[in-house]
């Protein structure tokens, strides 16, 4: 860009008019699509009583401009100009001052170092909304200025007012604010405030939302005591984000937790759940791993819909994965989920996360879950310590642009005098006359030497009595009465053939039956069925332990 009628105007230097066609002077406007009919063109090609640019000088043409045009000039970036637009928006500034000493807005906007960057290279350089003390934003852009009466070379400066734009930006960032911060207090407000803690597990769980780039998600986790000693575990991801992803999380988890007190095996529950979804929300698919903890059988049992699979750390340190074939993601409807089932023995840690924890761009997911593998074999410490060293290790940070859930379950191997607090029991059962004498006897020895008090020993007698009365009258063969005893809680369970569940109803006065379930719940702290794997049933309560 050539100033030369600029350069005519500047402080020490008489005015000169540029003679048309010599170098260094503007070109003529020619019209790109060829002279109007109407306006023959003369040698020059401009169209005859058209006005050429070079009829007008250049500073007529920047003092209207309605951007903010200053010419400055030597290395101390001394005033040469400012038109009228940058005069009203920041006041006139003297011819021949420098920028430092009489334009505070320059250092506001960062642009001193910007002419020298300019005047040194010859290149033009932008910096966009830039923020003054008042309030206002501009766009600047510094163009270098070659010419022969600038020794030192110059430097045109062109601001534009973006405030509008800016506070227009502002007010769009602060709603997104507003909208993720609404989404991250409902998603946390729908998680459980506090884990429930089984008697034979140790849980701990994380959630972490994604950074303020990344829209809050779906994920969760639960946990859930079922009875009889038994834990549902569950972990899952709506594929979705922001508030109605959350929303659809919510309402979920609080099926999830209304089926699971039906006590029915994972598949049945993850079916129930299927239909659900998709009456939610058709659009928004979701994936979970439901999966059943029982402390007799020293497993977990579980189904998946679309979820990465559980991972077991064994106490030497091998991590197994769980590789039962998984079904859809929820809401996808016409599929038959299946259980699987993973051993987890004393002093073993089983891991439900969600994909946030291990998918990364340009990379395959499968390579994000043997990372963990390898992060989990080196965890250990308590469940809450394992969940910060598998976030450290998996490189989640608060600005990670997922959002992530999990869920560390430890089956802890108890010895000394912590083991003598967790006893097993179990006593095959026949039909006839004998089986409830002989019910009631091995009960009232076996509380006994566990040391429990009179009154409790005789509440389990009757306990014991009264559901293999139960068993005996409405059940079939095979029957079993099992006694637990953990550090908070006596269980008592008896399960038979039969896969009709008892229900607890009001006998009449002249009935000689029909009050065994009433009794039991009268004296248990609770009690519940549930339908066993195979067939049959098996029908429980459970005491409360005196503190």
């Amino acid at each position: 860009m050539n100033f030369t009628r600029w350069s005519a105007r500047l402080p020490g230097t008489q005015r000169r008019a540029a003679s048309r066609g010599t170098e260094g002077s503007v070109p003529a406007a020619r019209g790109e699509y060829g002279p109007r009919p109407d306006h023959p063109a003369d040698e020059s090609g401009t169209p005859e009583g058209v006005p050429a640019l070079e009829d007008f000088t250049v500073r007529e043409i920047i003092g209207r401009l309605p951007g903010l045009v200053a010419l400055v000039y030597g290395p101390e970036h001394r005033i040469a100009y400012v038109n009228e637009a940058y005069a009203a928006a920041f006041g006139p500034r003297p011819a021949g001052a420098t920028v430092a000493d009489t334009c505070p807005e320059a250092e506001e906007l960062g642009l001193l170092p910007l002419l020298d960057q300019v005047l040194r290279s010859g290149k033009p350089r932008t910096v966009k909304s830039r923020r003054t003390q008042d309030g206002g934003s501009y766009t600047v852009t510094c163009l270098p200025v070659d010419s022969p009466q600038l020794a030192d070379g110059g430097v045109l400066v062109h601001a534009a007012d973006v405030t509008d734009h800016a506070e227009a930006a502002e007010r769009l960032r602060a709603s997104e604010r507003r909208h993720r911060e609404t989404a991250v207090t409902l998603q946390r407000s729908l998680l459980p405030q506090e884990l429930e803690q089984p008697d034979d597990l140790r849980i701990a769980a994380t959630y972490q939302p994604g950074g303020t780039d990344a829209a809050v998600g779906g994920d969760w986790y639960d946990v859930i005591t079922l009875g009889a000693g038994r834990t549902a575990l569950v972990i899952g991801d709506v594929m979705g984000r922001g508030v109605r992803a959350a929303a659809v999380m919510g309402q979920l988890r609080t099926a999830v937790r209304a089926y699971a007190r039906l006590d029915l095996p994972p598949h049945e529950v993850l079916q129930l759940l299927d239909g659900l979804a998709a009456e939610i929300d058709a659009s928004q698919i979701a994936t979970c791993v439901y999966a059943v903890h029982d402390p007799n059988e020293g497993k977990l049992v579980y189904a998946s819909a679309g979820h990465l699979p559980i991972l077991v750390r064994d106490e030497d340190g091998t991590v197994r994965r769980a590789e039962d074939p998984t079904g859809p993601p929820l809401g996808t409807g016409g599929w038959l989920h299946t259980s699987g089932s993973i051993a987890l023995p004393p002093g073993s840690t089983a891991v439900l996360y969600t994909d946030g924890l291990v998918e990364r761009r340009r990379e395959d997911i499968d390579e994000g879950v043997s990372a963990l593998e390898r992060a989990l074999s080196g965890a250990t410490g308590t469940p809450q310590v394992v969940c910060d060293r598998l976030l450290r290790s998996l490189g989640v940070t608060a600005d990670h642009d997922d959002d992530v859930a999990v869920l560390v379950v430890q089956h802890p191997a108890r010895k000394g005098s912590d083991a003598e607090l967790f006893h097993n029991a179990a006593l095959e059962l026949l039909g006839g006359i004998e089986a409830a004498p002989r019910a009631r006897a091995f009960a009232s020895g076996v509380l006994a030497s566990w040391r429990f008090p009179v009154e409790l020993c005789d509440l389990g007698v009757l306990a014991t009595s009264e559901l293999v009365a139960n068993s005996l009258q409405h059940g079939t063969p095979p029957m079993r009465l099992r006694l637990r005893r953990t550090d908070r809680r006596l269980i008592i369970e008896v399960t038979d053939g039969d896969d009709h569940l008892p229900r607890r109803r009001r006998a009449e006065t002249e009935d000689e039956a029909g009050r065994g379930i009433s009794i039991i719940a009268t004296i248990a702290s609770s009690w519940g069925s549930r339908r066993t794997p195979g067939g049959g049933k098996a029908v429980w309560c459970e005491f409360a332990l005196p503190d």
